[in-house]
């Protein structure tokens, strides 16, 4: 079976691609993924607070070692080096887990405002990597900060990269915009060749007896994948760019659904941290097996279930709704 997959323009070998996460912090690691058969893998997430925070440091002390500063000296008699940084160590990385791997390695940069996203994206395509991974997870905090700032954030960011890079670019996006398909569509405009649907929101716990706010992060589940299938399915025949689902990627089936919504590929990493790089394999035979059952080739199942082009998907979408709460009054009615 023939599992050749487009994504960002590049020819992936399956469209199942490890996602950012732990298991990408080593050149093993990394290995060890691409060697579990996944087309492509995403390198764990620079942060642009790591970079910001390193280059104001050096700054800091660049600044110590001016003639006016000769008395402090002594307590920073060497500036430390560069390549002790976070993005020295990661660009190393992903030099080194690009040339050992046979498969697209993808680097991603997380961050919300405008700084450093073009020197480290330059930096990232000096390195090696095949694409970027754009996470911009910005939430509004404040309450003044109307939606359409943010829509500008996003694409500001997007083609402030795409104009000092060559390789593709992916925007990892959130479903929280007023008229999602919209910004989908203004993204691609921008310069982005393709979207991965959808960024996680991390919410804290609350500690009842600590009596405190507790951050942390839980292992996406398989009910999470129904939303950005939705979006999919929504977007599929209207975008001229990628699309990659994540979340909820557990078992074939989860797999499998992705591609009818209309998704290149489907990207997971609790189910590998759950159950070991190796998972992907099994996520890979369970595609093809199903493929083989229903005789359809990639190409033919992938979108067969996206929403028509020739439908209005404000109705399309009104009318699942309606249908869904028409068969719960007759499951759960009385």
């Amino acid at each position: 079976m023939d599992l050749t997959t487009p994504y960002l323009g590049l020819q992936l070998r399956c469209p199942v691609v490890a996602s950012p996460g732990p298991l990408s912090q080593t050149v093993d690691g990394i290995k060890e993924l691409a060697d579990s058969g996944v087309g492509a893998v995403v390198m764990y997430s620079l942060m642009e607070e790591q970079v910001r925070h390193e280059r104001a440091r050096m700054q800091a002390l660049e600044e110590m070692h001016d003639e006016s500063y000769a008395e402090s000296l002594s307590y920073f008699p060497v500036v430390p080096n560069r390549d002790d940084s976070f993005t020295s160590s990661y660009l190393k990385l992903l030099e080194r887990g690009a040339a050992a791997i046979d498969v697209p390695l993808i680097g991603s940069l997380n961050g919300a405002t405008h700084g450093g996203w073009t020197d480290t994206a330059r930096q990232f395509q000096d390195a090696g990597a095949a694409a970027i991974e754009l996470n911009v997870y910005f939430v509004p905090g404040d309450v003044h900060t109307d939606g359409a700032s943010v829509e500008r954030r996003y694409l500001e960011i997007v083609q402030a990269v795409n104009g000092v890079v060559d390789i593709p670019i992916a925007v990892k996006m959130g479903p929280y915009f007023s008229s999602l398909g919209s910004m989908a569509t203004r993204l691609v405009e921008a310069g982005a060749d393709g979207l991965v649907l959808f960024n996680r929101f991390l919410q804290p716990e609350v500690d009842v007896e600590a009596v405190d706010v507790v951050p942390g992060v839980e292992l996406s589940h398989q009910s999470e994948g129904r939303l950005p299938r939705t979006w999919i399915a929504a977007l599929r025949h209207h975008l001229n760019a990628s699309l990659a689902g994540t979340s909820g990627v557990e078992t074939p089936d989860d797999v499998v659904k992705y591609i009818l919504a209309g998704a290149d590929v489907a990207m997971t990493t609790s189910a590998l941290l759950r159950h070991g790089p190796g998972h992907a394999a099994k996520l890979i035979g369970g595609l093809t097996t199903w493929l083989e059952r229903k005789q359809l080739t990639l190409d033919k199942a992938r979108g067969l279930l996206a929403v028509p082009v020739d439908v209005s998907a404000d109705e399309y979408e009104r009318a699942g709704y309606v249908a869904a709460l028409e068969k719960a009054k007759l499951v759960w009615g009385r």
